[in-house]
């Protein structure tokens, strides 16, 4: 949940940053309980501006109108609420959401804090502090774990003595090394891209293409195979290689060779990645098993995709599947909750 829930957060900061400089206050809303079910799950949050702009959503958009109309509250009063929606009569998902409404006002350490531990992709912990009824008290509110400095999203010391807590790990954004820069590896990166992934393009130093060719795309690395940056590479990166050149994508799997990403994709049928496979193998026989098992060709899955655009979906949706560890089956015929 929480690799879901980063790359919205960040968003948020951004947007706090923005309206700081324009000299808006903004508070915070987030889900930190539920009872049945929902849109989505404890832990996703919006960014509420006092002139009526907002960044996130907690639902597919009928809990925002009350969330607004209640953050009119905090902005006037300065005291964090609970406010409690009721979605079994309006929404149809049969569940009690839990919304905590905070001010929003980090120190600048925090911000600081924040951009050294987001750099060096470390996970953070995130506690929201709480009573299961619609209230205000002034100790409600959340703060980040980060090691030894616990700070408070509102600037201030919480008191969270005899408070309920949601408590969140928030891991570092999923990665996506797209190893490619053909017409499909932009397709790739802008899914890959709204999807909340942070895509770093790798291409040829022969290749004349920069990053303004991949909207989206965090960085672009130009280099060849063997001067490839493996400690980039940790278990929140998925590694797609699509340079439609065998020759490049065995010398790239063989400098992936001593990584583990959570995904490591290749394009192509069947008897291209066999081909591939035997002939890496030829030059590395001591690779290790998971490396191997771990190699996903062809890549992504059978939803009858033709168009880049419909390829960059299935890879994605493959990509998802696997880092969840989630056998892909309709909806309609789970026997358990969409979120169990």
């Amino acid at each position: 949940m929480s690799l879901v829930m980063m790359h919205e957060f960040k968003k948020i900061i951004e947007s706090s940053k923005e309206a700081k400089k324009l000299g808006l206050q903004t508070v915070l809303a987030s889900v930190v309980d539920l009872e049945g079910s929902s849109y989505r799950r404890p832990g996703v949050r919006m960014l509420i501006w006092e002139n009526g702009k907002f960044t996130g959503a907690v639902s597919g958009g009928c809990v925002e109108k009350e969330i607004n109309r209640q953050a009119q509250i905090v902005f006037a009063t300065g005291v964090p609420r609970i406010m409690t929606y009721d979605g079994r009569f309006r929404l149809g998902c049969e569940g009690i959401l839990y919304v905590l409404i905070e001010p929003f006002s980090p120190s600048p350490f925090f911000f600081d804090t924040l951009e050294t531990v987001l750099l060096s992709r470390e996970p953070f912990s995130l506690h929201s502090y709480y009573k299961k009824e619609d209230s205000q008290n002034i100790n409600y509110g959340s703060a980040c774990l980060f090691n030894s400095n616990v700070l408070s999203l509102q600037g201030k010391e919480l008191n969270s003595h005899k408070l309920h807590v949601f408590k969140q790990t928030m891991t570092p954004c999923n990665q996506l090394i797209i190893i490619g820069s053909e017409h499909d590896a932009v397709q790739l990166c802008s899914f890959a891209t709204a999807l909340g992934w942070e895509v770093t393009i790798v291409t040829s130093p022969m290749e004349e293409k920069d990053i303004s060719h991949f909207p989206g795309a965090k960085k672009l690395i130009a280099v060849e195979p063997e001067l490839f940056p493996i400690r980039d590479i940790d278990k929140h990166t998925a590694v797609i290689l699509m340079t439609h050149s065998y020759a490049k994508d065995l010398k790239y799997l063989l400098a992936l060779s001593t990584s583990y990403p959570s995904y490591l994709g290749t394009l192509g049928p069947s008897k291209r990645r066999e081909k591939l496979l035997h002939e890496f193998m030829e030059h590395n026989p001591e690779a290790d098993l998971d490396f191997l098992e771990n190699i996903h060709g062809p890549a992504g899955l059978d939803i009858g995709a033709e168009t880049p655009q419909e390829i960059a979906i299935s890879i994605m949706a493959e990509i998802l599947a696997v880092v969840r560890k989630k056998q892909p089956i309709k909806l309609r015929d789970k026997e358990k909750g969409i979120h169990q």
